[in-house]
């Protein structure tokens, strides 16, 4: 188990407010930026990753999305196209990780 910064897992401020208020409670990037067992703090709140497992963007569901904040799949799809750009595309066949992970206090 090791501590790491928030910013290693959730890339942004707004992503950290809203583990920090029970918001989202994964997120899936394009490679593993922690281990089941690390742990990390938002704002005096400690979380420890739960699961870790590779997975591919066909495989995700409107559950995945409204863990990760998003009303459904499609509104996930457009968030990712808005912060990503107009050269992103979505892959079904895209390898993807989902990082999992809960409050301990």
């Amino acid at each position: 188990m090791t501590r790491i910064d928030a910013g290693t897992l959730l890339p942004n401020d707004r992503m950290q407010e809203m583990a920090a208020e029970g918001e989202i409670t994964q997120i899936h990037r394009g490679h593993a930026y922690a281990e089941a067992g690390d742990t990390f703090d938002v704002n005096g709140t400690t979380f420890e990753v739960a699961d870790v497992e590779e997975r591919q963007l066909g495989d995700l569901t409107d559950e995945d999305a409204r863990a990760e904040g998003a009303s459904d799949l499609e509104g996930y799809r457009e968030r990712l196209q808005h912060a990503h750009g107009d050269g992103f595309e979505w892959d079904d066949d895209a390898d993807v990780v989902r990082h999992r992970f809960e409050r301990t206090d």
